[in-house]
């Protein structure tokens, strides 16, 4: 038998080009898009609870950062390693046993009783659920024929896309109602629904333990450091003011080493656990290189709208919510017209107008002023809305365009994890950039805001009257003043720097239109991405 034999025995076998699809398979694709959605769920719905919970657990907002490090941390390390896990235990028992186990923890992190327990619990739930999400894309790709795959990767780009835009809704609803434990506790209504729907949908197979004693472990371990590393050094940088900490310079050499080590040794390797010269395809790389630029888009919106909202115009995490809602609930009614399309137009052009769309709803939203609220960001979530499902399922399509079944696991788990990756480099860069942006039109506005300026003067001398007036003292009435002027500086300057982030991720995506064009053609009339025309 020759070296490949086992990976090759345990390829995922595709489903015939035309064959039907029946209702236990049609329920076990449906039950692993479950996963996906709730698992990239639970990277953001703490955002909108987190005050509560930093409350609860008597922790700072600094300290509460590692709540989300945590687990992106050990949901960006599993991820490689799913290809892997499921060929030694098989798709469906790695899926419910990973569902029990994510289940587990989220009870866990919802009964948490200070940060430390909380952070340990959001680890487990990360290395438990992240999995959910390249698994998803393989039960897609192995489990439907080519006819019908093309509705299989839309379902499965809804899952990248609304998740993250209904995350702080759902969150805020639930902290407002039930408190903040209810976010970690509803999960068990997904996972259950899951594990049944895998348990009936899928036959069960063999394990394969002799594949975890040839595994590539030294490999593994210089993946799980320097892209846990990596992780870290982007979520905790700007708080750490980035290479003036030696915190962060030390996970910055760890990621580099790290990640520069799990290359070199997966490439020496004839059966690594996951195929990274998946990289070398052009069409795959072209759209891993584009998930990353979409996801740090994606998640950045799904950032700085939130925050914007919360901040400059005071929204609850429940109105905050009914605007956020407006960026994910259309995808729902026009995901079908874009599965379709893409079956009969060049997947370059459906994704070009997805890009450009996203790229116009960041212009509409890099014109904003104080007083922006619901009504007045309405259409730019539509329009966004509209441009994200062309660009999820047409990058899907341009990843998977030519993969052997063989390489299906790798292709899924190395797609989904740059996309997070992109994320978190968004994340960082826009937290960056606000903080330096607002610093900057701080210093600009506060030249003009002088006591040497009339209007300025005309300002001060009516909101200290107003104090006046209000039985405050001369003294106190002037500082007052001061702290409402020096306020509203600070509002103005980090509206500023919000408009700023927007208009750079607006370049960013109309950038990512040429990148596209490097691509092969591809359609789906019958092949769900796998056909280049």
């Amino acid at each position: 038998m020759s070296k490949n034999a086992p990976t090759l025995a345990l390829a995922p076998m595709l489903a015939a080009h035309d064959a039907k699809v029946d209702l236990r398979t049609w329920l076990a694709v449906a039950a692993g898009l479950l996963g996906a959605f709730m698992a990239v769920l639970d990277i953001q719905i703490t955002n909108a609870s987190l005050q509560d919970i930093l409350g609860t657990l008597s922790a700072t907002q600094e300290e509460g950062s590692w709540i989300s490090t945590a687990y992106l941390c050990a949901e960006i390390v599993v991820i490689p390693l799913t290809g892997l896990l499921a060929r030694v235990l098989s798709i469906r028992a790695y899926m419910m046993g990973t569902t029990a186990l994510f289940l587990v923890c989220s009870t866990l992190c919802g009964s948490a009783w200070n940060l430390q327990s909380m952070i340990v619990f959001r680890m487990m739930q990360g290395f438990t659920g992240g999995a959910l999400i390249p698994m998803a894309m393989t039960l897609v790709l192995a489990k439907l024929p080519p006819s019908k795959r093309a509705i299989g990767l839309a379902m499965f780009g809804l899952t990248a896309t609304m998740a993250p835009t209904l995350g702080p809704t759902l969150g805020g609803y639930l902290t407002d109602l039930y408190g903040w434990p209810s976010i970690f506790y509803i999960n068990w209504v997904p996972g259950l629904l899951l594990m049944g729907g895998i348990a009936w949908g899928l036959d069960p197979e063999p394990r394969h333990w002799a594949l975890l004693r040839n595994a590539d472990w030294i490999g593994i371990t210089f993946m799980a450091v320097g892209l846990a590393s990596l992780t870290i050094f982007l979520e905790e940088g700007n708080t750490h003011d980035w290479f003036a900490s030696d915190f962060i310079r030390n996970f910055a050499i760890a990621a580099l080493v790290g990640i520069v080590g799990w290359f070199v040794i997966t490439l020496l390797r004839d059966e690594p656990f996951v195929n990274v010269r998946l990289y070398a395809h052009r069409n795959f790389f072209v759209a891993a290189l584009l998930a990353a630029t979409t996801g740090m888009a994606l998640y950045g919106s799904s950032y700085l709208l939130p925050l914007y909202l919360g901040q400059i115009a005071g929204y609850t995490p429940m109105q905050i919510g009914e605007v956020i809602m407006w960026a994910g609930l259309p995808q729902l009614f026009i995901m079908p017209f874009v599965a379709k399309l893409s079956t009969r137009v060049d997947n370059r052009l459906l994704c070009s107008i997805g890009l450009g769309l996203f790229g116009i709803s960041c212009v509409m939203n890099a014109h904003m002023d104080t007083s922006y609220g619901y009504d007045q960001l309405l259409w730019s979530q539509i329009v966004r809305a509209l441009g994200q499902p062309l660009i999820m399922l047409t990058l899907s399509n341009f990843a998977m365009q030519g993969i052997s079944p063989k390489d299906t696991p790798s292709a899924s788990s190395l797609f989904n994890m740059t996309r997070n990756l992109g994320g978190s480099v968004g994340l960082a860069l826009l937290a960056t950039m606000l903080t330096n942006r607002e610093h900057l039109h701080s210093a600009r506005l506060g030249e003009s805001v002088s006591m040497l300026a009339a209007i300025t003067r005309i300002r001060l001398d009516a909101l200290t009257a107003g104090f006046s007036a209000n039985g405050i003292d001369a003294a106190g009435a002037s500082r007052k003043a001061m702290g409402v002027v020096d306020l509203l500086t600070r509002k103005q300057a980090y509206m500023m720097a919000y408009n700023d982030a927007f208009l750079v991720m607006a370049a960013v995506l109309f950038g990512c239109i040429f990148i596209l064009w490097l691509a092969d053609g591809v359609k789906s009339p019958s092949g769900g991405g796998n056909a280049a025309h």
